[in-house]
């Protein structure tokens, strides 16, 4: 009793509180004191090469079915993160959600699955044993943080590149995620006018680097009922009484509905592998210069045109204190609602998919067409109701009110 008393303290965990390492113990070998046998930790990336099809499943595949899939999803508070997290949930996957904000947050994702599968977990995306903690039990991770503007405590690096970079190392060294998506944005690149644009570019790099086998996706300006476009353009209209055009409204965009990008990373999950390692552009079916999507705004909430074109300069400079004293003012500054120094240098180019770049089509995914439901929340707009006011067509013929 004495002998196995005495091995027993001995025994000294390998695993320093790495959650990936798990309850593995080394002993002493035999005539030595101070060298150890122990079984060596994974360092090697190992996504699978045949997408998740390995899984264990079980039931009919709905919300009360086992799929299979763990996913811890970063950014899942997120305007795209809550359909992702429908997605997963709607067909019996287990969803980790991390947050760093109030327990509020995430309330609204319990109820999109089964009970106990949609679990929130506190984390600081700067600390690197609270990521390690969420992603810990997972098989698939989705990274879906991004901002369209800096903050005195986040800088698009860190948010973009910094954390991302973080993310796919501990992805790689756990050793049991077998698939790794990553979120970007339609015209990342390193030579883009647009900061943002261009931490995303660096954040592909990082990803790439560890883990080559991660699925890249570049969504357009996403459009949506909680989107941060025509929302935005909306309650200006009603605010100010006029909405500020910047630019001369010729810059062409791609916008996607928000349930088409989700199901497109469904899709890239679940495929057999073909999409490992590949990077998609999603765009919408139509392309709109900024000048024709506002003329669509307006016609939604039924009113007349009102706004006034701003030139670039301008617009740089009216936007260029908020840059000046984001970081030299003890306090935060208010969000930009449209005069925002990246959206403005965004403007200076294009922003469509690429002719040659892999689509929704080859994820077999039909998006829909911007003019119709996607944009029917726009109806809680209207001065007196959904029904109010009178369409295009019917003010030109003289039939409306």
């Amino acid at each position: 009793m004495q002998a196995a008393a005495r091995r027993a303290a001995q025994l000294r965990p390998l695993s320093d509180g790495n959650p990936f390492l798990g309850l593995r113990y080394a002993f002493p070998v035999q005539g030595t004191s101070s060298e150890y046998k122990f079984d060596h930790s994974r360092s090697a990336s190992s996504l699978t090469d045949k997408g998740i099809g390995h899984l264990i499943r079980k039931g009919t595949g709905g919300r009360s079915s086992v799929s299979g899939i763990i996913a811890t999803v970063f950014g899942a508070t997120g305007f795209l993160g809550r359909y992702v997290v429908q997605q997963l949930a709607k067909t019996g996957s287990q969803v980790l959600v991390p947050f760093r904000g109030s327990e509020d947050s995430p309330r609204h994702l319990k109820l999109m699955g089964d009970l106990g599968q949609i679990v929130p977990m506190k984390y600081n995306p700067r600390d690197e044993s609270s990521i390690k903690a969420v992603m810990a039990k997972s098989n698939v991770v989705i990274n879906l943080i991004g901002r369209e503007y800096e903050t005195r405590n986040f800088s698009f690096e860190e948010v973009n590149v910094d954390i991302s970079e973080h993310l796919a190392k501990i992805a790689k060294e756990h050793g049991g995620i077998v698939r790794f998506i990553q979120l970007s944005c339609l015209g990342a690149s390193s030579s883009s006018p647009s900061k943002m644009q261009r931490t995303k570019a660096a954040a592909e790099e990082v990803v790439r680097r560890e883990l080559p086998e991660a699925t890249i996706l570049r969504p357009a300006a996403m459009v949506g009922t909680e989107d941060r476009i025509l929302n935005k353009w909306a309650q200006i209209a009603k605010k100010w009484s006029v909405l500020p055009i910047i630019g001369d409204g010729s810059t062409r965009l791609q916008p996607v509905y928000v349930i088409d990008v989700a199901a497109a990373i469904i899709a890239a999950l679940k495929d057999d592998g073909t999409s490992i390692g590949k990077t998609y552009e999603l765009g919408g079916p139509d392309v709109f210069t900024i000048d024709q999507l506002v003329h669509l705004m307006f016609e939604m909430i039924r009113e007349e045109p009102r706004f006034i074109k701003i030139p670039i300069p301008i617009a740089r400079l009216i936007s260029s204190p908020r840059e000046f004293l984001l970081n030299k003012v003890p306090f935060p500054l208010p969000t930009p609602e449209i005069f925002n120094q990246d959206y403005v240098d965004s403007l200076l180019a294009d922003n469509v998919v690429s002719q040659d770049a892999l689509t929704f089509t080859d994820l077999s995914v039909v998006p829909h067409k911007l003019k119709g439901y996607p944009i029917e929340f726009l109806f809680q707009y209207r001065t007196g109701g959904p029904s109010f006011g009178a369409t295009l067509g019917e003010r030109i013929s003289g039939a409306g009110f």
